[in-house]
């Protein structure tokens, strides 16, 4: 059940990257009651009983800096292996990897290894979490992009085959960007692909803030098809998905659009907004999405439209900037079926629909 591949470049390492993205995308859920395991070991008898499965991921440290994946299963024998991330910095291996387990109960036998050789090299191992392995993957991604050096048309990686069979007409969607996004951040993500004054458009709703969606013209097919490559890549903690679009709907981006969105100075908040909840969530579900944090009901304000139902989007009062800055970690995790995305956000934000939902 191992899935190939590492990022060792953002060519070799994209098939990886949407792989992992799909795990995340998943959470918990993934890691339901296991069949029959490989394992060499009884497993211990874990209860789950009203507590999901922790996230079953380890980080290995002091690693030869020959190690490959062939190594790290091999030290890990007879343990079920979903994803192995090294970790770079400055382009640079750093001696350290995640190692995603099958099952939960699977990390106590990892972590027996602790202090024992790959190589002539003994090596360390910690227990990790989800946000540790969330935050390698982006910083990776983006100290590979950063690392690396990339010429404007290059050949299109193994990738979703859905988005392969796309027509191309030079004209690409991003979806999941920050709202603090602009036109720099656009052409910095792309960079090395020629971007006109006019080729970049932001969407936003009917009161004229941004949406998370933008629109991307580039010269030619070549180019917007070689730009595919970044599907999946970050800007700044974000994930970015990007989709082959269609002259029609860049129209619509150049009359409904934005050539630019200013960036707003950075601001210290203790408010957050929750961007798609299960229309379904109670205050009782958000309290158990942030059960690391001191919250009570009152710091918690569900968004509901003018008939009285769910937008799927609230807004989390923390007790300090601290805890509202850690919580940004849950990013993307899932409640129920859903992955959330978190913003940070400001009382002048959350006034309205605080006022709609009383």
């Amino acid at each position: 059940m191992f899935f190939r591949g590492k990022y060792v470049d953002a060519g070799e390492g994209r098939e990886m990257g949407l792989k992992r993205q799909r795990v995340m995308d998943q959470g918990s859920s993934y890691y339901s009651t296991p069949p029959a395991s490989n394992f060499i070991y009884n497993p211990p008898a874990y209860s789950y009983v009203n507590q999901p499965p922790s996230f079953p991921v380890v980080r290995l440290r002091g690693l030869p800096f020959d190690c490959s994946e062939t190594d790290i299963i091999e030290f890990f024998h007879g343990l079920d292996i979903v994803d192995i991330l090294f970790v770079h910095k400055h382009g640079k291996f750093a001696g350290e990897a995640f190692c995603v387990l099958g099952y939960a109960f699977q990390v106590e036998y990892a972590l027996q290894k602790n202090r024992q050789n790959i190589g002539k090299r003994y090596v360390e191992v910690f227990r990790s979490n989800r946000q540790e392995y969330y935050k390698g993957i982006c910083n990776v991604v983006s100290d590979s992009r950063v690392a690396r050096s990339r010429s404007p048309r290059r050949s299109l990686p193994k990738r979703d085959p859905t988005k392969d069979d796309a027509q191309h007409t030079g004209v690409i969607r991003l979806r999941g960007l920050p709202f603090t996004a602009n036109r720099d951040d656009i052409v910095d993500f792309f960079k090395g692909f020629v971007l006109l004054e006019d080729s970049i458009y932001f969407m936003v709703n009917s009161e004229g803030k941004v949406t998370g969606e933008a629109y991307v013209k580039f010269e030619s097919t070549e180019d917007s098809k070689a730009a595919m490559m970044e599907d999946g890549t970050c800007i700044g903690n974000r994930y970015i998905e990007l989709f082959p679009s269609s002259l029609e709907e860049w129209e619509e981006a150049v009359t409904k659009g934005r050539a630019n969105v200013p960036k707003p100075p950075e601001e210290d908040t203790t408010v957050l907004r929750m961007r798609g909840l299960p229309y379904s969530a109670g205050k009782d579900d958000v309290l158990d999405f942030f059960k690391e944090f001191a919250l009570s009901e009152d710091s918690i304000h569900i968004s509901y439209n003018s008939e009285g139902r769910s937008t799927g989007e609230a807004f989390v009062e923390f007790a300090n900037l601290d805890d509202s800055k850690a919580a940004l970690a849950k990013d993307r995790m899932t409640l129920g079926s859903r992955y959330i995305e978190l913003f940070m956000s400001s009382p002048e934000e959350m006034r309205d629909p605080v006022l709609r939902g009383r």
